[in-house]
């Protein structure tokens, strides 16, 4: 045992004069890292378009999210659930014009504004109508204050993501004493019912206005709503009713409130779910710099970023899906 143990600290500590030997010596330079001045150097060639071709949308000097020029005179597509009140876009130049919303896709959450300016030179993109295979390609877009590029990689096969739907956050007891309203075991904390303000023990009697003496009949009710859609609980508590309304929340977040890597995903897209084809990529983004345009190493324009599921993971609408939606729109 004790020259196991002298060979056991004889190994640490040739690892740790290792360690500090390359520290010293071999150290990677900060503008040689991940999305570093020399990495960007690399793609030189995309930078121009990628940040040229992306603007932000604005509501009272917010940032709501990123748009695309899809067209010389000014015609943009962002994420439709997060540009609700957009009122004007920024460029990268930092100009600033007014827009208005003109058509919405609720399947792909797509929205298309118009610049309401003369302008008719606009710099934009031009959509891939590829139907391949991105794995282990890389994906690249303009960085939040479009001044330069974010670079990742798309990390798995385009598929479809199904619907998630809304939920309270609430545990029900399947039976109950009394027959009057349903009864509620439990509260999960910072879901959309804490939020709210329902309690462990309230009763809920009614759902938009209908009885309810089951939580068959509850789940039936809830079985069309989705993230961010509003209900009215009608609640028995300490034998008074009274009414609460709840925004319902995203399952995976009120289930996973504990998973860590959740924890440390800071805030997400609030639809991230109901698509009928996503690309997938790890490009360091936050949720309102979704709606800016991806692009291939090809200086090709592969798809729209739709949502941000967590730290390593966001979503993008492929090119070829938004290319018959969009010829549609500008021709009409």
């Amino acid at each position: 045992m004790k020259i196991f143990g002298y060979s056991f600290f004889a190994l640490a500590c040739s690892f740790l004069f290792s360690v500090e030997e390359v520290d010293q010596n071999i150290l990677l330079d900060p503008s040689l890292r991940l999305n570093g001045l020399q990495v960007q150097k690399a793609f030189s060639g995309m930078s121009e378009l990628a940040i040229k071709s992306t603007v932000k949308l604005m509501r009272n000097d917010k940032v709501l999210a990123h748009g695309t020029l899809v067209d010389p005179r000014g015609f943009v597509v962002s994420k439709a659930s997060d540009c609700i009140g957009a009122r004007s876009l920024v460029t990268n130049e930092g100009l600033s014009f007014p827009v208005k919303v003109r058509k919405r896709h609720e399947g792909c959450d797509l929205v298309l504004l118009e610049i309401l300016n003369d302008r008719s030179d606009w710099p934009f993109v031009e959509f891939s109508e590829k139907n391949v295979s991105m794995v282990s390609k890389w994906a690249i877009s303009a960085s939040p204050d479009l001044s330069e590029i974010r670079i990742g990689i798309f990390g798995a096969p385009s598929r479809k993501i199904g619907r998630e739907g809304g939920v309270m956050g609430v545990v029900l007891h399947e039976k109950s004493e009394e027959l009057n309203g349903v009864l509620v075991a439990e509260v999960i904390p910072h879901s959309a019912a804490d939020r709210a303000g329902l309690k462990t023990g309230d009763r809920i009697l009614k759902v938009d206005r209908r009885s309810v003496k089951s939580p068959k009949q509850i789940n039936q009710a809830m079985q069309e709503k989705d993230p961010g859609d509003l209900i009215l609980l009608e609640i028995s508590r300490d034998q008074k009713n009274s009414d609460i309304r709840v925004t319902l929340g995203h399952r995976s977040v009120t289930f996973d409130l504990f998973n860590r890597n959740i924890l440390m995903s800071g805030p997400i897209s609030k639809r991230r779910d109901n698509f009928p084809t996503i690309l997938q990529h790890d490009i360091p983004l936050e949720y309102n710099h979704m709606g800016g345009p991806v692009f291939n190493l090809e200086g090709e324009c592969v798809g729209i970023n739709i949502a941000r599921v967590d730290r390593v993971t966001n979503y993008a609408i492929p090119s070829y899906l938004i290319g018959p939606i969009l010829s549609e729109w500008v021709e009409n």
